[in-house]
């Protein structure tokens, strides 16, 4: 599975990048129900900041907004556990496979490149506004006097209300 397959699988959930028990269970190819009954095993290694469940209402409006969840989820009874980075982390100590190993290195990879995006991603958007708060002022004087023109030919402005210039 490659980098871009497993981004793809990040949501933002409660402001937190997060992935489905799921998609986890896919990828490390056991049964969503196995993957759970691990978690559910060791509870005390997920507490809520690493692993929760969604309510059911949560679930539902995940359901209406996102069309690329499986036909199957969908309609299940139960609502899904979704891990955070930390605990994605923590499923390689539940889930000893060869396959699981591998799979998280991969996960924890994509965590990071997304990370990263974000934080380069906030960097340019506070150097735009630095830019667009030094330069502000001339861009509005700018816009104003382009507004000005446009004013004057849609309209004869008063040329007594213009400071006369040269000799008098």
């Amino acid at each position: 599975m490659n980098l871009e397959e497993i981004q793809n699988k990040i949501y933002s959930i409660r402001h937190q990048n997060a992935m489905f028990d799921f998609d986890l269970a896919q990828m490390y190819q056991v049964e969503t129900r196995v993957l759970k009954q691990a978690v559910r095993r060791n509870m005390d290694r997920f507490p809520k900041d690493f692993m929760f469940q969604l309510t059911k209402a949560e679930w539902d409006e995940l359901i209406t907004i996102c069309d690329n969840l499986p036909e199957n989820i969908k309609f299940s009874p139960t609502t899904p556990f979704v891990f955070t980075e930390q605990g994605v982390a923590m499923l390689s100590s539940v889930l000893k496979s060869k396959i699981a190993i591998e799979i998280n290195i991969t996960i924890i990879r994509a965590f990071v490149y997304i990370r990263q995006y974000a934080l380069s991603h906030r960097d340019l958007t506070e150097k735009l506004n630095q830019l667009e708060n030094k330069y502000n002022q001339q861009f509005k004087d700018v816009s104003e006097a382009i507004n000005y023109l446009l004013q004057k030919d849609k309209k004869e402005i008063k040329q007594t209300e213009r400071k006369p210039i040269g000799f008098k």
